[in-house]
């Protein structure tokens, strides 16, 4: 979603003004989190045990 513009929405237009893009950069930051934990964790070496199998 981008940044509305304030004939379309002024209501979230003054809010971001005010407050920023509150659910842009809780997106942005949730994709950097999932870059990083899909770095740091790697399961493609893991087997599973022959009970489970």
């Amino acid at each position: 979603m981008n940044s509305a513009d304030s004939t379309d929405a002024p209501i979230y237009a003054g809010l971001v003004e005010e407050q920023g893009d509150v659910p842009a950069e809780v997106r942005r930051v949730a994709e950097e989190v999932l870059r990083d934990a899909d770095r740091a964790i790697d399961f493609g070496g893991v087997s599973s045990p022959a009970a489970f199998r």
